[in-house]
């Protein structure tokens, strides 16, 4: 499942998947269940309310590893 992260089209980010969810090219959230729920838990009600499929990953590492970058990420989508 996050094996598609690596050669998909994404944004990695919480900023960055705001514009994108706000411009409709979102298919797919990925949120770190050990990210800030202040942050995370906005986007997902967004997600709900837009019947964009969430998806949650253990830990904000291993979301940036699966995202190919060298920091811990929050949230990503592909679009």
């Amino acid at each position: 499942m996050l094996d598609e992260l690596k050669t998909a089209n994404k944004v990695v980010g919480i900023k960055q998947l705001r514009k994108a969810i706000v411009a409709g090219k979102v298919k797919k959230v990925f949120l770190a269940a050990d990210a800030d729920p202040l942050l995370t838990d906005p986007l997902a009600e967004q997600c709900r309310e837009l019947a964009i499929t969430v998806i949650t990953v253990p830990t904000m590492h291993q979301l940036g590893a699966a995202c190919d970058i060298s920091v811990d990420a929050a949230a990503a989508a592909i679009l």
